[in-house]
């Protein structure tokens, strides 16, 4: 259940082990979060792909750039003709025209994708971020 508030939104999807309760277009362990958070600059997917399993077929994208962010398992990422191992803590980035596919070693991968159209940032955080006076509970001693 998501809740929807004017600036922002929360849902809790649960533990991480659930995920293969989860079935986009047939493919268990995956969950899409733009569209119940109303993201409207990115997609954001939370995966868990069991032991052994891998993608079906290589792929690219038309417009969007994706950041693959491993959280726990090993595997085999392929990219463009290579495959190279990724584990917790790796960080795979994609062009939009880059092939690409990956399988999970002997135990489930855990990652988080992220999908952005390619060369639409136009700032980082130190350019956008602007600090408030206001204070949350812990700051306020």
């Amino acid at each position: 259940m998501v809740e929807q508030h004017s600036n922002y939104s929360v849902e809790h999807i649960g533990p991480f082990e659930e995920l293969l309760k989860r079935d986009f277009m047939g493919f268990h362990g995956k969950y899409f979060a733009g569209r119940d958070l109303g993201l409207t600059g990115c997609e954001v997917s939370i995966n868990r792909l069991p032991a052994g399993k891998g993608m079906p077929f290589v792929h690219t994208h038309r417009r969007n750039e994706e950041l693959y962010i491993i959280l726990k398992g090993r595997g085999t990422f392929y990219a463009d003709g290579d495959e190279f191992p990724v584990s917790e803590g790796s960080l795979v980035r994609v062009a939009p025209e880059g092939e690409r596919a990956w399988q999970a070693g002997d135990e489930d991968l855990y990652f988080i994708c992220i999908q952005a159209e390619a060369g639409s940032l136009s700032q980082a955080t130190l350019e956008d971020g602007v600090r408030h006076d206001t204070k949350a509970s812990w700051m306020k001693k």
